[in-house]
């Protein structure tokens, strides 16, 4: 399995190192524009492999033709949020940035599963697909992964329970306006409303949909580690073609009633990609709010047409 990274930043680097101590791949190539920068980060990880007690081979460069034939490639790339930006501020910093790197991947890697990380997320994902041509099910956004995280985080820590043991999901977009789903949360099966209050579920979702920020208002720029583990779990589930159940940001043709646009929901994920497009059944509450996340999509949807 090879895989490589665009993108040798805080969020392609750890990428690159959850995935060689999971020994997910044979081979993992960074690449980045910035001299130096790639090729330091993977002999840095190299050096780490010895004590990680893994063979897996890490390599850096400025150039995409070193992505030939590879079958996995992350984006990472294009600038990220700082303090006062909200994910949809980067449209038009980053959608250069993507439609050139896209053009690469089409040209070197026409039979790669992407994966999409670049914000904002659901509009990035949605031209990586148009850019590249690919077969739907191999453009997928990563975001679900980790709004879930956040959200069960903050869940685990109100009720002092661990964090193994709560089930989350979030839909929509990578912004403000996912949504939670409270009735197809558990933890150790025990639905979450029937240990929270609608005011404290309500304060939980609200604090999930301002994670992203409130990390940059301390740390003065985006998150690396969260990201990088999501990343690194939808690649391990695809690796491994376990067929597993994850919320993923994906093109959608009618499932949920959209068509033509990329929205996180939840997704049957395999060694060909995107296997299947689970709809769960949602209250009107839930139902409401998607159908606002998508709009606002749609709407950027069309800016960057």
């Amino acid at each position: 399995m090879k895989i490589s990274i665009i993108g040798a930043g805080q969020v392609g680097a750890t990428t690159a190192l959850r995935i060689a101590e999971k020994e997910l791949a044979d081979e993992i190539v960074l690449v980045d524009i910035v001299e130096g920068l790639a090729i330091g980060k993977a002999l840095d990880l190299s050096h780490a492999a010895y004590i990680g007690e893994h063979d897996v081979k890490i390599k850096g460069t400025r150039y995409l033709e070193e992505i030939k034939s590879f079958d996995i490639i992350i984006c990472t790339a294009g600038l990220t949020r700082k303090l006062g930006m909200a994910r949809l501020d980067l449209v038009e910093k980053n959608k250069e940035i993507v439609k050139s790197v896209c053009e690469q991947i089409k040209k070197y890697s026409p039979g790669c599963i992407l994966i999409m990380v670049t914000n904002p997320l659901d509009i990035m994902s949605y031209l990586a697909l148009k850019v590249t041509g690919f077969d739907s099910r191999k453009v997928i956004g990563m975001a679900g992964v980790l709004d879930s995280a956040c959200f069960g985080s903050l869940i685990a820590d109100e009720l002092n329970v661990s964090k193994r043991k709560v089930k989350t999901i979030i839909l929509g977009g990578h912004s403000e306006s996912m949504v939670a789903l409270p009735e197809h949360t558990t933890v150790r099966g025990v639905p979450l409303p029937e240990l929270m209050s609608q005011k404290k579920i309500k304060e939980l979702s609200e604090k999930t949909k301002q994670g992203g920020a409130e990390i940059i208002k301390h740390l003065k720029t985006s998150a690396f580690y969260a990201p990088a583990f999501s990343v690194a779990r939808m690649v391990e589930v695809i690796c491994k073609d376990s067929k597993e159940i994850l919320p993923a940001s994906v093109y959608l043709n009618g499932e949920y009633g959209y068509r033509d646009i990329f929205l996180g929901v939840p997704v049957k994920l395999g060694k060909a990609g995107v296997e299947k497009v689970v709809e769960l059944k949602l209250n009107k509450e839930s139902k409401k709010a998607l159908d606002k996340s998508a709009e606002i999509i749609k709407k950027n949807i069309g800016v960057l047409n």
